[in-house]
């Protein structure tokens, strides 16, 4: 269990209670949400440490983890993946103003991203902590895929681009990480950075049961201000946020299944197409947000 008496991004010690959630993919089991009342940003207290939080991914419902097509909803996930793969891909091509060039997937799951850029024509690598989601990306699609502990063998200054698909959330030492991705990006090179957002309308409305909290496996939760306060200490530039439409429906219906609700698909279409709305006028509403930030 880690149990932090100071915030973890400004380091000051006084912390609030937000919310308290439960797993609602494993264990059922309660956490609390502490917000640092000096720089607002909110972490999951008491979460379990490396050593124990694989047991809380180990269900076949964790998508990003498997390639099961079983059931409406893991039907619907592949579909809009397909789309999403193509948007990201013109996101990354338009974030570096390269059509080509060197890119780094950590957190790449099953690896059908980096397969994506690779068609493009991009020389791609990933770093995956799940050992069966590792072997089928490299088995599948022949990608040079390493697990975390290897990050520090790569050269420095290797890379164009480092992308994060909603994986910062999940990692113990987030500002180690950005430490090394700072090493690894060439200079002037981009990173995009995708995470939920609570200040969106769905977090809003979901509160303790949105999906986007996923305690104990979502350890640090993000608005843009609290963002940027964490990469300030870390050399790189902010450049600019984009949203990923589909996201808000996604996180709404996961929220009305964690809800116990009647009609999930139907009550979380209504719910995310007015967050997507609203994230259309607004990108700091939206669901969740993509950073792109570049090395100084």
């Amino acid at each position: 269990m880690v149990h932090y008496t100071n915030c973890p991004v400004c380091s000051k010690p006084n912390l609030a209670f937000f919310l308290r959630s439960k797993d609602f993919l494993v264990s059922g089991k309660e956490f609390d949400l502490c917000q640092c009342s000096d720089c607002n940003f909110i972490f999951t207290q008491d979460h379990p440490d490396e050593k124990d939080i694989g047991k809380f991914y180990q269900s076949e419902n964790y998508i990003s983890h498997n390639d099961t097509k079983r059931g409406l909803f893991n039907t619907l996930y592949h579909f809009v993946r397909k789309l999403m793969l193509f948007k990201k891909k013109n996101l990354v091509k338009r974030s570096t103003g390269l059509q080509s060039g060197s890119l780094l997937d950590i957190g790449s799951g099953t690896g059908y991203f980096a397969s994506t850029m690779k068609n493009a024509g991009w020389e791609v690598s990933g770093v995956e902590v799940n050992e069966a989601a590792r072997n089928y990306s490299i088995e599948k699609f022949e990608i040079d895929i390493k697990s975390p502990d290897e990050i520090k063998k790569m050269p420095n200054e290797s890379f164009d681009c480092i992308t994060l698909w909603h994986v910062l959330e999940h990692l113990e030492n987030p500002n180690n990480y950005l430490d090394e991705i700072s090493r690894l990006l060439k200079p002037g090179g981009t990173c995009l950075i995708a995470l939920p957002n609570y200040q969106s309308f769905d977090a809003e409305y979901y509160k303790q049961f949105w999906a986007g909290y996923d305690v104990p496996r979502h350890l640090w939760h993000f608005n843009s201000n609290t963002f940027k306060k964490l990469i300030d200490n870390h050399g790189f530039k902010f450049i600019s946020k984009a949203l990923l439409p589909f996201d808000a429906f996604y996180i709404s219906i996961l929220s009305e299944k964690n809800k116990g609700a009647s009609f999930i698909m139907m009550r979380g279409m209504i719910t995310g197409l007015k967050s997507f709305f609203i994230s259309i006028f607004k990108v700091e509403r939206s669901s969740s947000i993509v950073y792109i930030i570049r090395k100084l």
